[in-house]
């Protein structure tokens, strides 16, 4: 790997073009480096994985409205929108909206944390809908695809690794556009300039306040990284017709970082692969079991294992989660939020509530992504009490290692202490999340197929879940023409808003 200083630079300087971040950043997109055999079949495991839970949230509202938006702009030869016949096509970006939304609805695709937190399947959707979109006329084939996704992947968790965005309250899609952008312009192997421009434009346009995730939560936590995809495709649209974009958009003067990230002062080292070095970080990526914010997921896990020791929850006076500085401000008490506490807020802040999240999985022994966050189950007594018994501290260990650089050390879980009412104790704690390559039951495909077919049960036909592998499990192979294959159609009577309506302004 090599690595790069990046900071702020007076407009005086003259920063040239190539030692600019974005620059760098599009050297890698449009690098022929080799395709890892390892990475080749992550990708097909994301895929799968994405597709599993965007058809588990096909008819949740706002997955359906953007989907409705979406079938306002038919365009022949456009890309597919999932549920919709393979048949029918629209316009590259309003297919990676749609598709977006129904990825990032459930909170249940992979997860990648370090100095800022992303999800970096939130990449797929935009790259599959501009191959889709332009197969035939680019000569696109299945490895381009690969190569666009890995090149996402890559520029995604080098920038989530080094660029912290939280702290300074912006919306961790301000490094997924760009991300999406380098993606585009590897599949359709463009040159560096324009992918230059493409990435400045997209990093111009997307930072935004992390208000989507403070407070009242709405369905906007769904939309960003879907409105993020949109933008990217528009941005490379642009690119690709010569248009330029705001530079240095990291380094200058009234840039990103000045103003909206660590100051004048800041200093950020990033990583990327030297020429000829395979692009892997997507395996440096996890996958989520449960439904729910990646912090959660190992404390689910825990949460299974320890409650066959508790014989009535009654008995419980207080439950003490000691866990990461990031865990305790952003899924935590630390957060302030009495949302988090509420058993009437919305499906989306309950998912980014720990406390909610840790009782639930102790009384009930299992976590679904509809039950468990259902009213009903949200409101029952005996769980709003053992609910509000729970909060959460932050440990300076456990902080450490969730930033360590050894992946051995590298932890999102904590320590968890439940106090009885006669005094005894019970005390556990995990590292990582059963799925994680480091956890109890790493994930491999089997795991991914395990998923899809759960998820998917009863809403498509067996036929099409079969089709839609056997496809996938030959992505290497697939000709321009294949690509609209990479989609999953329902049956008509189990898809809402299948059809355009005039129930908005398209």
């Amino acid at each position: 790997m090599q690595s790069y200083e990046v900071k702020v630079h007076p407009s005086a300087d003259m920063l040239p073009r190539e030692e600019q971040l974005a620059w760098r950043l599009a050297e890698m997109a449009v690098a022929k480096a080799p395709i890892d055999t390892v990475a080749r079949e992550m990708v097909i495991n994301r895929i799968i994985d994405n597709a599993a839970v965007a058809i588990a949230a096909i008819n949740r509202q706002p997955v359906a409205n953007a989907r409705s938006q979406a079938l306002a702009h038919p365009r022949k030869g456009g890309a597919a929108i999932f549920g919709v016949r393979n048949e029918l096509t629209f316009a590259a970006e309003w297919a990676a909206w749609a598709n977006g939304a129904a990825v990032r609805e459930l909170d249940m695709h992979d997860t990648f944390l370090a100095a800022e937190y992303s999800h970096p399947a939130d990449t797929i959707p935009p790259v599959l809908a501009v191959a889709q979109q332009c197969g035939l006329n680019h000569g696109l084939s299945g490895l381009d695809l690969i190569r666009g996704i890995l090149a996402a992947y890559e520029t995604q968790v080098c920038l989530a690794k080094s660029i912290c965005l939280h702290e300074h309250k912006i919306d961790h899609t301000a490094h997924l556009c760009p991300a999406q952008a380098a993606g585009i312009g590897a599949l359709l192997e463009l040159d560096t300039e324009t992918i230059f421009n493409a990435i400045n434009q997209a990093v111009h346009c997307s930072f935004t306040t992390r208000q989507s995730r403070k407070g009242e939560i709405s369905s906007w936590k769904a939309y960003a990284p879907a409105h993020a995809g949109k933008m990217a495709v528009e941005a490379v649209d642009r690119a690709m017709r010569g248009e330029k974009s705001p530079a240095p958009i990291y380094e200058g003067e009234d840039s990103v970082i000045a103003h909206m990230l660590g100051g004048p002062q800041a200093r950020y080292e990033l990583s990327l692969p030297e020429d000829g070095e395979a692009r892997r970080a997507i395996l440096e990526t996890y996958p989520k079991e449960h439904s729910g914010e990646y912090q959660s997921q190992a404390f689910i896990d825990l949460a299974f294992s320890i409650r066959v020791k508790i014989m009535n929850f009654d008995d419980i006076e207080s439950i003490t989660i000691y866990t990461s500085n990031h865990t305790h401000y952003v899924i935590g008490t630390g957060a302030n939020d009495p949302q988090k506490m509420d058993p009437k807020a919305s499906r989306e802040t309950l998912d980014h509530s720990l406390m909610y999240i840790f009782a639930v999985a102790l009384q009930d022994g299992i976590w679904h992504h509809i039950s468990s966050y259902a009213p009903e189950r949200a409101n029952r007594p005996d769980t709003i009490r053992l609910w509000h018994k729970i909060r959460t501290v932050e440990d300076p260990e456990w902080t450490r290692r969730y930033h360590a650089a050894d992946p051995l050390e590298k932890a999102f879980g904590g320590r968890v202490e439940i106090v009885f009412k006669d005094g005894k104790k019970l005390i556990d704690e995990i590292a990582v999340a059963n799925a994680h390559c480091l956890g109890a039951k790493p994930w491999e495909r089997v795991d991914y197929l395990k998923k899809f077919e759960n998820l998917t049960e009863n809403v498509i036909r067996p036929e099409q879940r079969e089709r839609f592998i056997e496809v996938l499990e030959n992505l290497p192979e697939l000709e321009a023409n294949d690509l609209c294959l990479l989609n999953i159609e329902l049956p008509p009577e189990k898809l809402k808003y299948k059809r355009r309506d005039n129930r908005g302004i398209f």
